[in-house]
């Protein structure tokens, strides 16, 4: 993919679950996601999932869904066939990613779906781009960067539009701090590994390149 790709789609996703932990049974009880292109919602996808059996109280109130919204909620197996549909083959985001990676990959697992996964994580992102704020919560950094509360948080597509939000907001600022005409999926991955002091000085060098060297690909850049 060329670094100054326009037309880079990303799907930035959300799940509430009934628990911690998929490979001690906990299951996914909402989806929400919107897909991307060069930062403008192109098209959303929610629902709500039926897990096959009842969830707590505790979850019910972090939540908001109960047990009386979810017995009406389609089977995990249907929802699941068409996310996969809506994400395709494209880079997926989410706040605090490998959560969300995790029940993507037991829930298409329960379905014999095994495939690999591209996800970038805006709290790892966070961490690095913003080393002084005081947590990296979603609540948090949506105060943080003033963005637009788009409804219940532990609600699924609220959460995965406030996350898609933020992630234009990291991009958006990047571009302004280092003067970087682009600032695509394989950047902000490889910003997320980096140590935290070493970013700075890695994006004033990439800034530089992609200067004088503007049809670069991204692969010599950020493999």
């Amino acid at each position: 993919m060329n670094l100054f790709d326009h037309n880079e789609t990303i799907i930035v996703l959300d799940f509430e679950t009934t628990g911690m932990y998929p490979d001690r049974g906990d299951r996914a009880i909402e989806i929400g996601a919107v897909k991307l292109g060069d930062g403008t919602v192109l098209d959303r996808f929610q629902s709500l999932i039926n897990p096959g059996f009842l969830i707590t109280r505790e979850i019910e109130t972090i939540t908001g869904i109960s047990n009386t919204m979810l017995v009406e909620a389609p089977p995990a197996e249907l929802v699941m066939e068409n996310f996969a549909r809506f994400i395709s083959s494209y880079p997926l985001v989410a706040h605090n990613a490998s959560f969300d990676q995790k029940f993507l990959e037991a829930e298409f697992s329960l379905l014999g779906k095994s495939r690999p996964f591209n996800f970038g994580c805006t709290l790892q992102i966070a961490r690095r781009v913003y080393p002084d704020v005081i947590n990296y919560k979603l609540e948090t950094l949506v105060r943080y960067k003033q963005i637009q509360n788009k409804g219940s948080f532990h609600r699924a597509l609220a959460d995965a539009e406030m996350t898609a939000e933020l992630w234009n907001s990291i991009v958006a600022d990047l571009k302004a701090t280092y003067q970087l005409a682009e600032v695509p999926f394989d950047l902000m991955k490889k910003i997320a590994r980096m140590n935290k002091d070493e970013v700075p000085a890695f994006l004033e060098k990439t800034a530089r390149e992609t200067r004088l060297d503007p049809v670069g690909k991204t692969g010599s850049l950020f493999g």
